[in-house]
């Protein structure tokens, strides 16, 4: 113990109240076991763990080897608000002996409980050390000002977020005195997911059960509006029963207003219910693999907005118990669950979908952190704990900074050509962006797009950004839930069945999301551009090739196999030129940057191509700029070939009017403006009248590909709200 001054091992009394705050407190338990040349370790166990109606929890205790010093009944029973007041009241008499025998160093306290209230006070009053795990968060009831109180209470501060940190730092306590290490449980939870979990599901579901085809419910009572959260969970389990899945509730905690949730399980008859399971207490061991492998979560547990987005979980929050959480985009908030048709549409929404692992939390290092910390604790210290503001030092701008940030996306662009990346705020100003031309080989093309994104991230911190996510617009057939690229346009090679989500977020520590070029530009649209606010629309984008995408009630449109709205390849013509995809007539055939390249190239070998005014140099390519240019300058066989261009283009957009019936169709693109007149022209000849009104626009937008790259972030990374 020579780092902290201290010549005798460290007494640490760790007090836990319940089954949740002792996953986050058995990990921590089990390091100090591990180093008991540093360490004594005293377990006092109270609250529910001693009552029968909750499982009798103390007993995983005593399974996982801890010696319990000190067992204490101090629920007196009621589950109401006068309850939880006395029996804050019969701790608060019974723990000054308790602490008295074992005296103590440090007391570890974690969370919000009223039980942990009546812990922190006791040690406080007794001069004895408090160490406070998960101070600094916010939820939304009266928890908050119980942890509140407790981080007054307590000397030192171990905290899961930067955004934790924040808030203990502007509630005044000392920045040395907090340590950021992330969750405890997190440690377990990272580990976990590969180990055996069937068995473990056909314990507490049945044998029938398949992973990701249940639900596990867990909802606590509210205490500042109890009435309106027995009514939630009244709506909640009619929308359970009526969704028809196999469910694993567990009893809720022993707040007041519990009472009266068990009498409404039980009038449901939920307890003998067949898709039904319910139950008191699951070893935390096992809830783990029971939440990583369901296909959702629904209630308003803590753990659904913390520990459950590891796992990348569906998760549905009900009402305000949770909701100033930070969550990943794994979790759908309803906060006014006050229809069952609303609960049963957020499961319907959110069941069997798979979402990006968070690590919001913890990277699974809180332990060895938290043991660290402790270690450093100097008992010669004066005990009597400092309140100040952060020091005027050169960390405090950063820790202002850091306030101020601008919320921002990092989008990438894989173009036939260049490889782009940009740093994107919420409001769709690019900040900075970066260009360097696509390699041809896949290695140098992955390894380029990780320099290209260590530096525009690094450059971020600079720029006052704080990079939420990265969003990769890429040529090709996409598996958007996966970040796979299944299959490439000819102008990106060695691009098929490439994963990029994984070395981006492993190399980042970002989430990643990847989709369609030209789905990127319909988000881009939806978000920044004239697509905004519309439920319905479509986006063309004309560049090399003819892409687009669907907006539908909404929702982009993937289709079956992510192969919606390849709308350069809708066939105008039975006899037409042959295409890159290995039809001839498309659209992409006829209007595509290649198709008039090649279209140029023929007037230019021909010597037909150029006209007074014009000129190419030697080492220059004819492209499709040329075309253009010789068809303002009058050159009639130019004019011929975009009109046909046009042509074929405007016969596409009338089949799509006749197909999706949009409000509106986008042109993107650097040839949009070159084929609008053509197309509105087609419309007006070919349509049907009744969808002859829908308008067509040129985008204004300067980069829908990388605006859309980064609205997938800035979309999914912000809460969302139902």
């Amino acid at each position: 113990m020579e780092k902290n001054g201290n010549n005798r091992k460290l007494r640490v009394c760790v007090a836990t109240c319940n089954r949740a705050d002792y996953s986050k407190l058995a990990p921590i338990m089990f390091g100090i076991k591990t180093e008991p040349e540093f360490f004594e370790l005293d377990v006092v166990v109270l609250g529910s763990h001693l009552i029968d109606d909750y499982g009798n929890t103390y007993r995983m205790i005593e399974q996982d080897d801890f010696d319990i010093n000190t067992r204490l009944h101090t629920i007196v029973r009621g589950e109401d608000e006068a309850a939880m007041v006395e029996s804050v009241g019969l701790a608060l008499v019974k723990l000054p002996d308790v602490l008295n025998r074992l005296k103590p160093d440090i007391m570890i306290v974690h969370g919000d409980r009223f039980d942990a209230l009546a812990l922190a006070t006791s040690a406080a009053l007794m001069n004895i050390r408090i160490l406070h795990i998960e101070g600094g968060e916010v939820s939304g009831t009266i928890d908050d000002s119980i942890r509140h109180a407790i981080t007054k209470l307590a000397h030192y501060h171990v905290c899961c977020t930067r955004s934790a940190e924040q808030h203990l730092i502007s509630m005044c306590e000392d920045h040395d005195r907090i340590l950021l290490a992330g969750c405890p449980s997190y440690d377990k939870l990272l580990s976990a997911k590969n180990k055996d979990y069937m068995s473990i599901i056909r314990m507490w579901l049945g044998d029938d059960v398949k992973s990701k085809d249940y639900i596990v419910a867990l909802q606590h009572p509210v205490t500042t509006d109890i009435k309106h959260s027995i009514k939630m969970f009244e709506l909640t389990l009619d929308a359970l029963i009526s969704f028809n899945k196999r469910t694993l509730v567990l009893f809720p905690n022993i707040d007041a207003g519990s009472k009266e949730m068990v009498r409404v399980m039980r009038k449901k008859g939920i307890e003998h219910h067949p898709n039904f399971r319910a139950v008191k207490h699951v070893p935390f061991d096992q809830f783990i693999q029971l939440v990583a492998h369901a296909g959702c979560m629904i209630g308003n547990s803590s753990c659904g907005v913390r520990e459950v987005g590891a796992f990348g979980t569906p998760v549905i929050n009900l009402g305000t118990r949770q909701i100033g959480r930070e969550t990943g985009e794994n979790v759908l908030h309803v906060r006014d669950a006050d229809t069952q048709d609303k609960i049963l549409q957020a499961l319907h929404l959110q069941f069997g979908k798979q979402y990006p692992c968070s690590k919001i939390y913890g990277d699974g290092n809180a332990v060895p952190r938290i043991l660290k910390f402790l270690k450093s604790i100097d008992l010669q210290e004066p005990l009597q704990k400092k309140f100040c503001f952060p020091p005027v030092k050169e960390n405090i701008s950063q820790d202002i900074d850091h306030i101020l940030e601008t919320l921002s996306a990092l989008a990438v662009d894989l173009g036939g050509t260049n490889l782009r990346v940009a740093i994107v705020s919420m409001k769709g100003e690019i900040v900075k962006k970066y260009t360097q031309f696509n390699p041809k080989t896949y290695e140098e093309r992955i390894n380029l797009i990780l320099q290209m994104c260590v530096e525009a991230a690094a450059e971020a911190v600079k720029l006052n950004c704080r990079i939420l996510g990265v969003g990769i617009s890429t040529g090709g057939r996409v598996n958007p839930r996966e970040g796979i690229v299944l299959h490439s346009t000819k102008l990106i090679q060695e691009w098929n069945s490439v994963d990029l989500r994984t070395p981006l977020s492993d190399t980042l520590h970002l989430p990643v999301w990847v989709d369609n070029d030209g789905n990127c530009a319909a988000l881009a649209e939806r978000k920044f551009g004239q697509g905004k606010g519309l439920e319905n629309f479509v986006t063309l984008i004309t560049g090399t090739g003819i892409g687009g995408g669907i907006i539908h009630q909404h929702e982009l449109i993937h289709g079956s196999s992510f192969c919606a709205a390849e709308l350069g390849h809708l066939v105008v013509s039975l006899d037409g030129p042959d295409c890159s995809c290995g039809s001839h007539g498309c659209i992409e055939a006829y209007a595509s940057g290649m198709a008039l390249q090649r279209e140029a190239k023929k007037l230019h070998d021909e010597d037909l191509l150029l006209v007074e005014g014009m000129s190419v140099p030697k080492d220059e390519a004819v492209g499709a700029l040329h075309l253009i240019q010789a068809a303002k300058l009058g050159n009639a066989k130019a004019q011929s070939i975009l009109r046909t261009a046009g042509t074929a283009l405007g016969l596409g957009v009338v089949n799509i009017l006749h197909t999706m019936n949009p409000s509106l169709v986008i042109l993107s693109g650097v040839l949009a403006s070159h084929y609008i007149h053509t197309v509105k022209d087609i419309i007006r000849q070919q349509a049907l009248s009744s969808v002859q009104d829908v308008d067509v626009v040129v985008s204004d937008l300067v980069d829908p590909a990388l605006l859309g790259a980064a609205s997938m972030v800035l979309d999914y990374t912000t809460r969302r709200i139902y």
